[in-house]
């Protein structure tokens, strides 16, 4: 506890960091039940205890970065939410394609919802069950383990929920050989063990029987889905054995309306893509995001190029110095509003900005703050110093490692940075995919601007696109 109190009191000297979530997260370590602790979901603790999002989501990484929390990156199945694989770092999600047994498919992972980010706390500052998953009761360990933070379970009829859609369940230590007698009735079923993710689906149909049939299951990490199995309503012996190093936990679901239920109300978590377009985040974890060798797949990213129009005749007009600290200043309140619309800033080139947002609306609103606070310091300095180009652009890219940094590649990178091009310093100008956003249009409906679209060639695109100007 005094390491934890050292902590704390160390994370309360960053200014950077909300005190009502530190408040919260340090309450929630010292009287919080243990699975409160596990794969904790930062949306849904901010909303849980009356807080900012993406001050939430800064408080956590901050408390992760001085060893309060690790944070895990799972791997998703966008269908029924198991988690398919988990890592310490991005770096270490590799795989091409991943399969999800219980849903019968594979996915090509992208990092907007098939990647979320959790935080558990460190066994430094508290232990919990979770920290020894296999030793976790089993419907336990299914809601901390298996089931992503974004499956919104029920709290208090977990446990009644879980037994009206098994049939049977059962543990078995590492060698250990079982049977387990079931009756079966005219459903689908699945017998799903969530260690290995072996499966194996039963289509239970036709006339009952009283004929006691067998079946016969062997757990491995080699063999992990068998092929549907027709079968009568009736007794059944399945023969299980344990061949992993570690306990397994075969179950046996109905597939039916109860499940179904049990696993369609979802909520709000922290995907991947929003963490690496999160200012903190970018500033905490520099060099420890995508690997060198990975290509990392974004189905929809939001791109802001900014440049400033006229540079070079501002240096000769007002000299380097004078310049120089109005190009600094430029820089700084353009960080800050970034930042404060949920985006992050991937870098600068001369006088120019590029930023990621999650989704176009937040984009937008940064840039119509950004072209404010440039008129209101050319006003103070009562000359038109600092005239702002700005274009946007939202598409699928590819999360890539450069020059130690993480970065972003693609056609849509591309575009953003010729839109921005085209814009003068009265307007901003966005793509279709930009304005025709539902979340967009309401801003700048809200705001009684209507683009004013205009089709145009770009250097290096072969067609032409809509582009709209937002005056």
């Amino acid at each position: 506890m005094n390491e934890a109190q050292d902590l704390f009191s160390l994370l309360r000297q960053s200014p950077d960091v909300d005190p009502l979530a530190i408040d919260a997260i340090q309450r929630t370590i010292a009287e919080g039940g243990d699975s409160e602790l596990c794969r904790i979901n930062a949306p849904a603790f901010a909303s849980k205890h009356g807080l900012d999002e993406e001050r939430t989501i800064g408080a956590f990484l901050h408390a992760a970065r001085v060893g309060i929390f690790d944070i895990s990156w799972n791997v998703l199945c966008p269908g029924c939410g198991g988690v398919l694989d988990t890592n310490a770092t991005l770096k270490t999600v590799q795989k091409d394609e991943y399969t999800c047994t219980l849903c019968a498919e594979g996915y090509s992972p992208t990092l907007d919802e098939m990647v979320e980010v959790t935080f558990t706390v460190s066994p430094r500052i508290r232990r919990i069950a979770a920290h020894n998953p296999h030793e976790l009761p089993l419907m336990e360990y299914f809601r901390q383990i298996y089931w992503a933070s974004g499956v919104d379970l029920p709290d208090e009829d977990f446990a009644k929920r879980m037994e009206e859609i098994s049939l049977e369940d059962i543990e078995l230590a590492p060698g250990e050989k079982a049977v387990l007698p079931v009756q079966l009735p005219s459903e689908f079923i699945i017998v799903f063990e969530p260690v290995t993710h072996s499966v194996q689906f039963i289509d239970v149909k036709g006339e009952p029987t009283k004929e006691r049939r067998g079946l016969s299951l062997v757990f491995d990490r080699d063999h992990v889905q068998s092929q549907t199995l027709e079968m009568q309503p009736g007794p059944l012996r399945i023969s299980l054995e344990n061949r992993t190093d570690t306990r397994v936990l075969p179950t046996v679901f109905i597939a039916g309306q109860g499940l179904h239920d049990l696993l369609r109300k979802r909520r709000p978590f922290l995907t991947a893509k929003r963490l690496l377009t999160n200012q903190t985040f970018r500033d905490l974890y520099r060099t420890d995001t995508v690997d060198i060798n990975q290509r990392l797949k974004i189905t929809s990213l939001t791109f802001l190029f900014t440049d400033l129009r006229g540079s070079t005749a501002l240096y000769e007009r007002v000299g380097d110095l004078s310049a120089f600290d109005l190009v600094r200043e430029h820089f700084q309140v353009l960080h800050e509003i970034v930042a404060a619309e949920a985006g992050a800033v991937v870098k600068t080139i001369g006088d120019a900005v590029m930023a990621t947002f999650a989704t176009p609306d937040r984009a937008i609103a940064a840039a119509l703050r950004m072209r404010e606070a440039m008129r209101a310091l050319n006003n103070e300095s009562g000359r038109e110093d600092l005239l702002l180009k700005i274009g946007v652009h939202a598409g699928p890219c590819i999360a890539v490692s450069m020059n130690e940094r993480q970065d972003y590649f693609g056609q849509t990178v591309n575009i953003a940075s010729r839109v921005q091009n085209l814009a003068n310093a009265q307007a901003i100008f966005a793509t279709r995919a930009v304005v025709d956003d539902n979340l967009t249009a309401d801003l700048l409906r809200r705001k009684s601007l209507k683009p004013e679209p205009h089709e145009v060639s770009l250097r290096g695109i072969e067609r032409e696109i809509a582009v709209y100007t937002i005056p």
